[in-house]
């Protein structure tokens, strides 16, 4: 924590200091629900509502490596899951108009025994002690395997690396930001089956989704983000029923200088499941969200950003994220 602290410090001083007129925020974190499974239906990552201007491009690269870890057993399933997955996404937008923005994701997956275990066992050591998950597989390096009634449903192999589903998206900025309202667009987006279904980094189904994103400054240095989202599922993933999910988020930015910003964000995220016995499948998911924006040049935002579960509902959410993002605009 107090490296963390160190760290945002330093930043802040070497870019200057605190901003005395308004600038433009660069928006919450594309987060979505990183949780291993879940992560099979159509995500609608975080999104502010102002679009890029007619004929601008964006190229957005993110690595974001996740530790997932449960141990749930019942007399319906069991869920044993002890890895780490690097998800490395290329997200594209273009500007088609002042008011219309379409974009495309294609994530590329590793999954792998991880490096995190050591600095995450450390912080639960030292904070609210060691989770009965990895208490109980703290002699394991890779597991996944989830299993009901005795049959196997998801199972991946250690140092597997496929292409993801992609994904298709379209906003519409049918509000601008005045001094009373705010700024408010929908979103639509599409996922289309590319990814390896044998080694669980696609659902082989196509699903579709529709969201509501809203921003208003409140003040010369700080912006509040919305979002609000419903994904529609179709067919079945490993013969399990699906279910309309439904996420959003909060964020606050508070702009320290105009190519400095700190967020924080809270995102919630229904599961597609149901029925199944376990709580890794049956459960919404909680998370906090911190990190910082900057721009290193004027067409080219690095952000950093990590991603907690909270225990406001347990078992369901992937450990912990940590991400980076590079983003080069191109102008029109």
């Amino acid at each position: 924590m107090r490296q963390t602290v160190l760290f945002f410090c330093s930043l802040a001083f070497l870019c200057g200091i605190p901003l005395s007129l308004r600038a433009e925020g660069f928006g919450p974190f594309p987060v979505r629900n990183f949780q291993a499974l879940d992560q099979l239906v159509l995500g609608m990552p975080g999104e502010r509502a102002a679009v890029l201007r007619k004929g601008g491009f964006d190229v957005r690269l993110e690595l974001a490596n996740t530790a997932s870890i449960a141990n749930d057993s019942t007399a319906q399933a069991q869920a044993t899951m002890k890895f780490e997955t690097l998800r490395t996404g290329l997200f594209l937008r273009y500007g088609l108009t002042d008011r219309v923005e379409l974009g495309a994701e294609i994530p590329v997956l590793h999954r792998y025994s991880g490096f995190m275990e050591g600095a995450i066992t450390g912080v639960e050591n030292a904070t609210t002690g060691l989770s009965p998950p990895r208490k109980a597989l703290q002699h394991t390096g890779y597991a996944f395997n989830i299993a009901k009634g005795g049959q196997t449903l998801f199972q991946g192999s250690e140092g597997a690396t496929g292409l993801g589903d992609v994904s298709l998206f379209g906003k519409y900025q049918f509000l601008k930001e005045t001094s009373s309202l705010p700024a408010m667009s929908v979103r639509v987006a599409v996922k289309v089956p590319t990814g390896d279904t044998g080694e669980v980094f696609g659902s082989g189904h196509p699903d579709a989704g529709i969201g509501l994103a809203l921003e208003k400054t409140v003040a010369a240095h700080w912006i509040v983000y919305a979002n609000v989202n419903g994904v529609f599922p179709t067919r079945r993933i490993a013969g399990l029923g699906l279910q309309p999910v439904v996420s959003g988020l909060v964020a606050v930015e508070y702009l320290w200088t105009e190519n400095l910003s700190f967020t924080a964000q809270f995102d919630y995220y229904s599961p597609p499941f149901h029925g199944t016995g376990t709580q890794v499948l049956d459960k919404g998911v909680t998370e906090s969200v911190v990190g910082v924006s900057y721009r290193i040049l004027p067409a080219l935002l690095w952000q950093l950003y990590g991603v907690e579960n909270l225990d406001f509902i347990t078992g369901s959410a992937a450990d912990f994220t940590l991400s980076t993002v590079l983003t080069y605009r191109f102008r029109s």
